[in-house]
């Protein structure tokens, strides 16, 4: 497994560098990219994905010959059905939460482009971000109320 760990952090830091190269020199129109450069940029992108799947079926192995050999030993604290279900209370969560960011950042460029124009609208575009930031919330209080059902 520790081969595919420096696979993910090889491609991490390429990826990373090129992201620094690109910060530090940004692209103009005088500096010509090798079109090659894209592809290797998706390869590389593709095998750190490729490693991240196949380091959560390795890991996922592991934890369950830990699992089968610690039952052995002693009764377990948290069932494999429990531990399930914790899990798919954080889903609405982390869910709320990726569509809050999604929304806001909408919201947000929209809303500094109306203010650019009519600076009276500050008030009301608070507002709305209000309003998209509430998604998080909801998610936060499904999560909460399935707490409870456990």
């Amino acid at each position: 497994m520790y081969w595919l760990i420096a696979l993910m952090s090889l491609s991490l830091i390429v990826l990373v560098g090129v992201g620094v190269f690109y910060v530090i020199r940004p692209r103009s129109r005088e500096l010509v990219v090798p079109r090659w450069w894209g592809g290797a940029i998706g390869m590389n992108l593709f095998t750190f994905m490729a490693a991240q799947v196949g380091l959560l079926f390795l890991a996922m192995g592991d934890a369950m010959a830990q699992e089968v050999e610690s039952a052995a030993a002693a009764p377990p604290e948290i069932s494999m059905g429990m531990g399930l279900a914790l899990l798919a209370v954080g889903l609405p969560t982390a869910v709320a939460t990726v569509a809050a960011a999604y929304a806001v950042g909408t919201v947000g460029a929209s809303a500094l482009a109306a203010i650019s124009e009519k600076p009276e609208l500050f008030g009301r575009t608070l507002i709305y971000l209000g309003l998209a930031e509430g998604i998080a919330i909801y998610g936060v209080v499904v999560t909460i109320l399935m707490l409870g059902k456990i």
